[in-house]
């Protein structure tokens, strides 16, 4: 999850458990996904334990996550007393609160629901006055946000990016010359949420990047999509959520790479995506990492649930024992693995950094999109949980035909044959 995101879910916890002493009541979380995950660690944190995990999937009935047991709504009835107004609550990370909400109140509970994450200003389940008014309110900032925008960079077409994730924005941009030439477009701007993103976007050519604050990005969003700007794209297959690609996924498994060849950009299947090419430094400690003997571990995601600690271990007792320098690849205040160095080289150095080290192990996550073509041995690991709520595992939708191993976590790792 993005820092900032955890830092707000954080705060209104905080809040709500002053509010409502939560260690005297039943908490339910609703929709297993892996914002709720982490909702669950930090409830625990707090030495607090969540009772349940309410989900409408049938796939996902009797998964359980630290004795959170995934149930259907309706049984919160069964599991509340009669006075759920005192004795329970139920906690929400989903960007679906309003129609969460809805569907507890039509079914009867009567206690209190709290959301701890807004994800996105624009959307806003919502047609009350007060809400229409914000809304309204948001695009007129937007729309100022794309004038000046749009004096900055005369001529240009303007692409949007939503999404904070290296994934999203590397899958974005290497589809883009194709989509680019397919229009006859010439000039392009692209605007993300942070700026580290630019980073990925500049491994595939010279092109102009703005960041901008979340909250600025999704009111220029909303501008975008309520006057229908033909000289802008919002290039990402779910946000903002007017877009119903993944509602195919409930057919048929579609890898996000495909969704976002012919579903975000609508380009023939087959299509050949650009490699990263060009402005990829090299590490400026790079003659200290062992050449061919080394491994770069990365265990840290923001939207992706942890792997369990002990599987981290021992990987790092196998080839501390084979004889390779370890290191764990850290931003901001994350340690390193026990027995590893600490490492923090940009997203433009990294592939240098994997490529003198011979052999890297990751979770997941966008970091191993940013790898794919780099020339070591590569190993991704993949924590068991579902793609939303289609019946397709993680390890299903995101494997990587460039890594040597795509591995699930929670099975026996027999490092040394690997």
């Amino acid at each position: 999850m993005e820092k900032k995101l955890y830092d707000e879910m954080v705060e209104n916890v905080n809040k709500i458990n002053d509010e409502m002493a939560l260690s005297e009541k039943k908490i339910f979380l609703f929709g297993h996904c892996n914002a709720t995950l982490e909702l669950i660690d930090l409830l625990e944190s707090k030495g607090l334990k969540a009772t349940g995990i309410l989900d409408n999937s049938d796939i996902k009935q009797g998964q359980e996550y630290k004795d959170a047991v995934v149930i259907y709504p309706r049984q919160i009835e069964e599991l509340t007393s009669k006075n759920p107004a005192n004795d329970s609550v139920v906690l929400i990370t989903s960007r679906f609160y309003a129609a969460m909400l809805q569907q507890l109140r039509e079914l009867g509970y009567e206690g209190p629901v709290r959301k701890v994450i807004d994800y996105n200003t624009y959307a806003e389940y919502s047609l009350s006055v007060d809400t229409m008014s914000r809304m309204k309110a948001r695009e007129r900032h937007g729309a100022e946000l794309l004038e000046e925008l749009s004096k900055k960079y005369d001529q240009h077409f303007k692409v949007f990016c939503p999404f904070n994730a290296l994934g999203d924005i590397y899958f974005m941009i290497s589809y883009w010359p194709a989509y680019a030439k397919k229009r006859s477009l010439e000039r392009v701007v692209f605007c993300v949420s942070n700026p580290v993103l630019a980073d990925v976007i500049h491994m595939f050519g010279d092109y102009p990047v703005e960041a901008y604050e979340q909250k600025e990005l999704d009111a220029m969003i909303q501008s975008v999509i309520y006057t229908q700007d033909e000289n802008c794209f919002i290039a990402h297959q779910d946000r903002p959520y007017v877009v119903n690609l993944s509602k195919a996924l409930y057919i048929k498994r579609i890898p996000l790479e495909q969704i976002y060849c012919c579903g975000v950009y609508g380009l023939p299947v087959g299509t050949v995506p650009d490699k990263p090419n060009s402005n990829l430094h090299i590490y400026n400690d790079i003659a200290s990492i062992p050449e061919s003997k080394a491994v770069i571990f990365s265990p840290y995601a923001k939207s992706v649930t942890a792997i369990d600690h002990k599987v981290w271990e021992e990987a790092v007792n196998y080839y501390t024992g084979a004889g390779y320098k370890c290191y764990t690849n850290v931003i901001g205040d994350e340690k390193p693995l026990d027995g590893t160095d600490a490492i923090s080289p940009s997203l433009l150095e990294i592939r240098s950094v994997v490529e003198r080290a011979g052999t890297f192990v990751g979770i997941r996550s966008g970091l191993c999109d940013i790898l794919r073509e780099a020339n070591a041995k590569k190993i991704a690991l993949y924590p068991d949980y579902n793609y939303c709520d289609t019946k397709w595992k993680s390890i299903e939708m995101y494997n990587i035909e460039q890594f040597e191993y795509n591995l699930l976590a929670t099975e026996v790792i027999e490092w040394a044959k690997l």
